[in-house]
């Protein structure tokens, strides 16, 4: 039973408590479900090493949790899960992946029409049998078939998340065996694209051959497509393809670039190259058939006449032409951000306490968190109200204290992720926003407005005075849901007047905003923030994801607020 195995029975069987409309318990199965696929440790090993016990040390874990993790660590199954099974027999978590859908719409599928899967599904909405069922109506059948057809059309790809540890394992695998004298991650994943098909390898090795063999008997590979001296493809168990090219060491720097830059990037180099006389290719640039460079990147660059270009930016957007003046933007460096400005705890639905997100984050390098627990029309979340938000920020003033005490230079900042309501009103009173170190503002409901509508909603939202920072503004879910349709223009003049940022969010399930959006704020003088979104200690983590969206929007340190101090930070919003 892995941590992933388990996590998903008890993620079902919140959906399925959620589905008997059954109080307290969706949100506690949901929270384990979270911390335990969030575990760096097996809770197998948890689990040998030290009993029951060990279990209740997780977040989110209790006494009755426990006891269902222990059987399905002892037996492989469990009763509970079976008998909700039988009584709602459904790909759950199949179905719920379509945005929009929940376990109680399930309900009412399975009841009405049997359905199971998203197979089931997609069958129903095709022969418009949804529209007719109570509650629903052509517009819901409609948003159904096209969160289908966007979760079908994204199954190939994956998030820049999802790659990176597979990446990392890989790499380092490679590494060790001595065969490769370079080895070099290029591509989408080195551009830092939001979703990936594949991962290109790079290297040169004395042992070409051993080199091969040892790559393709990677753990992780379900299949060998292609095994070459040269070049060698294989196919991971969750489909994703990972070629390796192995080149001389004198056309490296050329390879390099060739397989970083996107196709129109590439072209557009080629043709530079023979406007000069030369021709271009992944062995090098050549006039005639002598090689002039290759070697590097840099001289590959430097003879077409050209600075070097961050990797991120390779994607012929004005990029090669502010090369060829000498103004390339001097865009954000990794490491700028200094503290984070959107963590979950558990005091709604995050995984950790104030105080262990505050370690971890000091534990990073951070100087700062802020704490931005959800508000309470958000009850799927256990939304704190007034009260509770009040209590809070006496807990966070607690806390600064010790650290104070303590001499650790590390700092709490009060906040809230507040929802904008449909009217454009937030759902929490003013007067305790006031007493708030940064107000979040964020969008999670009625996501399918007209862009008139949901533009007029965004703007009343930006115009109260409380507001400071405007998180996940779109609220897409890559692969999940679509963006939501707002006039950007009239966005960016209302944060500007108002003195609010624009976040990007750096959880890669939504990596939001979008770089071409970035690059709009960046040119309209909007200043924004990169935050984690952290709903636990190891979401942390997530910061380098949304350094990358920056720079792929050709933001610099400027442009980015929470590269300030704590001080001078609270100095701009107040």
């Amino acid at each position: 039973m892995t941590n992933q195995a388990i996590a998903k029975i008890l993620r079902e069987m919140g959906g399925f408590y959620e589905m008997q409309d059954m109080p307290f318990k969706p949100r506690a199965y949901a929270k384990a479900a979270f911390s335990i696929g969030d575990l760096d440790e097996q809770v197998e090993d948890i689990y040998k090493k030290d009993g029951r016990a060990g279990l209740l040390k997780i977040p989110g874990v209790g006494r009755g949790m426990a006891e269902h993790i222990e059987e399905l660590l002892e037996t492989g199954h469990l009763k509970k899960h079976e008998q909700m099974r039988k009584q709602f027999p459904v790909d759950l978590e199949e179905i719920t992946s379509i945005a929009g859908i929940g376990p109680k719409t399930v309900k009412i599928l399975y009841y009405k029409l049997q359905i199971r899967s998203i197979a089931d599904l997609k069958r129903a909405a095709i022969k418009h049998r949804i529209r007719d069922l109570p509650g629903f109506g052509e517009r819901s059948e409609l948003q159904i078939l096209t969160g289908l057809n966007f979760r079908i059309a994204g199954s190939s790809r994956f998030t820049l998340g999802q790659v990176s540890p597979i990446v990392s394992r890989l790499v380092n695998r490679l590494k060790s065996s001595d065969l490769f004298d370079k080895l070099e991650v290029g591509g989408s994943f080195r551009r830092g694209q939001e979703t990936l098909g594949d991962i290109d390898l790079l290297a040169t090795s004395s042992k070409p051959a051993s080199a091969m063999d040892f790559f393709v008997r990677f753990k992780d590979a379900a299949s060998i497509v292609e095994h070459g001296e040269t070049k060698s493809e294989i196919r991971l168990g969750n489909g994703l393809q990972v070629d390796l090219r192995i080149v001389k060491s004198e056309s490296f720097g050329a390879a390099f670039q060739y397989f970083t830059g996107d196709k129109s990037h590439n072209i557009k180099l080629r043709k530079m190259a023979i406007g000069k006389g030369y021709k271009l290719s992944e062995y090098g640039l050549f006039k005639g058939k002598k090689i002039i460079a290759g070697r590097t990147e840099d001289e590959v660059y430097k003879k077409l006449g050209l600075e070097w270009m961050p990797p991120e930016l390779r994607t012929d957007t004005g990029e090669i032409e502010a090369a060829r003046a000498h103004k390339l933007p001097k865009i954000l460096e990794y490491g700028d951000v200094r503290g984070d400005l959107q963590v979950q705890t558990n005091w709604t639905d995050g995984s950790n306490s104030i105080e262990e997100m505050a370690e971890a984050a000091r534990k990073l390098g951070r100087e700062y968190i802020c704490i931005t627990d959800h508000t309470k029309t958000l009850y799927m979340t256990g939304g704190l109200d007034e009260k509770k938000l009040l209590k809070q920020m006496g807990e966070i003033d607690k806390i600064n204290s010790k650290f104070k005490r303590q001499k650790i230079k590390f700092k709490i900042l009060k906040g809230a992720e507040v929802n904008i309501l449909k009217d454009g009103s937030l759902d929490i009173k003013d007067e305790v926003l006031d007493k708030l170190d940064i107000v979040g503002v964020s969008i999670h409901s009625h996501f399918k407005m007209a862009s008139s509508d949901m533009t007029e909603r965004i703007t009343k939202a930006l115009s109260n005075p409380c507001v400071d920072i405007f998180f996940h503004p779109t609220t897409r879910l890559l692969g999940k849901r679509e963006p939501i349709q707002f006039e950007f223009t009239k966005i960016l003049q209302a944060a500007k007047k108002n003195k609010v940022a624009l976040e990007i969010n750096a959880h890669p399930e939504r990596l939001d905003l979008h770089d071409t959006l970035i690059r709009q704020a960046v040119d309209a003088g909007v200043k924004l923030v990169i935050d984690t979104d952290a709903h636990s200690t190891k979401e942390l983590e997530f910061m380098h994801f949304g350094e990358t969206q920056a720079r792929r929007g050709w933001a610099n340190k400027t442009d980015i607020l929470n590269t300030k101090s704590a001080d001078e930070l609270l100095k701009y919003f107040s």
